[in-house]
């Protein structure tokens, strides 16, 4: 094969693991005949750093988990086949995960160099912007929308066409835009590779949002702990001003947009629309009564529209493709393709984009390649602190906005944590409502102080403490919270205690009746012995203890003192002969 062009992701996950270090040493190695470019991330952020090269016939393959010494193998053919990711060429292990996949919000991830705009505009970039401005109503781009039937894709589904026919009907001298790039779910990072991989997306949907409302100023409100991202967006908002695309009169048709980039603090709640307008007008990020509504009464009290990246990011396609070819994806009321972020006990983390209907057990088994030492899969956590813990019984629940919610979860954002056996799911609970007890703004009282009480009884759970009748009262907790907060982080914080109590109630009660932590996570309730017959005195469990509580000759018996024990669990982890037994 005679090289032409080589691409290295350079998204933060390729970064973190070394993608600067082996673009640098190919670069050393360059022949004048091979072009190398920067892209951002594929999705496959499990085999960073990883690299495209692409033949004189337009033919590529993709290569993963390199470091700097493979630059020469690379450049002189010589890679060896278990560094072979996807081939166009021939069979290679994530061909099918790839085929599997329907990519229309992440059509340019891992593909353009998200700082050169010449790379998006090569794609028909800012031609759907261009068909709007020229061509097209402000009603007839909201019926495409309707009829293509997006969905907000920030959690709650609301349709997106009808969103901005309630924006631009509203009265108003002045209109606003907001970009929700506020992702703050642990184990969610879709947002942030959109705007790492193909930053100008967003910033032509949300010009063409801003056309059809009437809108001339809007905001990217997006969090300061994505530097990358935001460095992106700075230059593609430079760049499409310098271009004539974002500014004013644009396309010489009247129509003018000014996008600010907003840094928010990292407070999740923010991620609720009216908490993060406060946020923008300088206020504390705290949620107001609704209505009125932003669309009515938003952004300093002007007409506001907030839609989040991944909407954004889905509307040029959508016209320039015509919102048939989009609606042929899905379900009848879940339409088009969701991006997820793959994290936990899985073995291909990263980013995916599948069409809606798609069922947990093809995204897990076949496009995720199931658990981590192939263990037992036990549930996977899906809409974040959020949403709920769904069991291995409805691996075949269809991914679409009806079906996720029977199962006492929320489509959300679009995080999916997974777990095996290995998972305590009272520990599951109490980390994601620790989450959201800690960033709860406090107006609430039962958001505040409910949270908080339900944390105390399951911590009382996890340390053997807990008695039967407190089952009862996290779920009495749980209503009084979910009927009385006022946004949508206290009415959605109990999600992750009322579907592990609904789905593995067996593990509460072992923890409280028993006094035994199934999964044995909870340290207070596992016990460490080491079996006689089996240690062989290698001193690696005496070596891992952290206090020292282990005793025996090498090639001796150990023991631990068990009065002594923290139950950290360090022993049974680093044993090789399976001597260490937890109880």
């Amino acid at each position: 094969m005679t090289i032409k062009t080589i691409k290295v992701g350079m998204a933060s996950c390729g970064l973190a693991s070394g993608a600067e270090d082996v673009y640098h040493a190919i670069q050393k190695n360059l022949p004048d005949s091979i072009e190398l470019k920067k892209t951002a991330c594929l999705g496959f952020c499990f085999a960073e750093p990883m690299v495209e090269v692409i033949d004189e016939a337009g033919k590529s393959e993709f290569f993963g988990y390199l470091t700097p010494r493979d630059a020469e193998k690379l450049l002189n053919n010589t890679l060896p086949d278990r560094k072979l990711l996807i081939s166009q060429k021939r069979d290679a292990p994530a061909n099918k995960q790839l085929a599997r996949q329907v990519r229309i919000v992440s059509r340019h991830s891992g593909s353009i160099d998200p700082e050169n705009i010449q790379d998006y505009l090569d794609d028909d970039g800012y031609m759907a912007l261009k068909k709007v401005c020229s061509s097209m109503s402000s009603q007839e781009v909201i019926d495409e929308m309707k009829a293509s039937g997006l969905r907000g894709r920030g959690g709650a589904g609301f349709s997106t066409g009808l969103k901005w026919q309630f924006a631009k009907d509203a009265a108003g001298d002045k209109k606003y835009i907001i970009c929700n790039a506020d992702e703050g779910d642990p184990g969610a990072f879709m947002d942030r590779n959109i705007l790492e991989s193909d930053p100008h997306s967003v910033l032509e949907g949300m010009a063409i949002c801003a056309y059809t409302v009437g809108a001339q100023n809007a905001y990217i409100y997006c969090r300061a702990e994505y530097p990358l991202a935001v460095k992106r967006l700075k230059k593609a908002i430079a760049d499409a001003e310098e271009m004539g695309f974002l500014g004013d009169n644009i396309f010489n048709k009247g129509f003018s947009l000014h996008i600010v980039l907003k840094e928010g603090a990292g407070a999740f709640v923010c991620g609720e629309e009216t908490a993060l307008i406060a946020s923008i007008e300088g206020k504390r990020g705290m949620p107001r009564l609704r209505p009125p509504f932003p669309a009515q009464s938003g952004l300093w009290e002007k007409p506001t529209n907030i839609n989040n990246v991944e909407t954004f990011a889905s509307v040029a396609w959508i016209i320039n493709h015509g919102a048939a070819a989009y609606a042929a994806y899905g379900t009848e009321k879940s339409k088009g393709t969701k991006v997820f972020a793959l994290a936990g006990k899985i073995k291909n983390t990263g980013l995916i984009e599948v069409p809606m209907g798609i069922t947990l057990r093809e995204i897990i088994y076949d496009i995720g390649g199931g658990i981590k030492d192939d263990r037992p899969f036990k549930a996977v956590q899906l809409g974040g602190p959020s949403g709920g813990c769904i069991p291995a019984d409805l691996l075949d629940t269809q991914v679409d906005y009806d079906s996720i919610v029977k199962t006492g979860a929320i489509m959300g954002s679009g995080g999916m944590v997974v777990m095996d056996d290995t998972t305590c799911m009272v520990n599951i609970a109490a980390f994601f409502l620790d989450f959201t007890q800690n960033e709860s703004c406090g107006k609430c009282t039962f958001c505040r102080i409910g949270t908080k009480r339900m944390l105390e009884i399951l911590q009382r759970i996890q340390n053997g403490e807990g008695v039967l009748e407190d089952i009862e009262k996290l779920e009495y907790l749980s209503e009084q919270i979910i009927n009385s907060s006022l946004c949508g982080l206290g009415k959605t914080a109990p999600n992750p205690v009322l579907t592990t109590l609904r789905y593995f109630k067996d593990e509460y009660i072992a923890h409280i009746k028993d006094k035994r932590c199934p999964a044995g996570v909870c340290s207070a309730l596992v016990h460490f012995e080491i079996d006689e017959e089996k240690c062989t005195g290698c001193t690696l469990c005496a070596r891992a203890c952290p206090i020292h509580c282990i005793s025996g000759e090498v090639k001796k018996l150990h023991l631990i003192d068990q009065d002594s024990c923290i139950s950290c669990g360090a022993c049974y982890t680093v044993c090789k002969f399976d001597a260490v037994i937890r109880t």
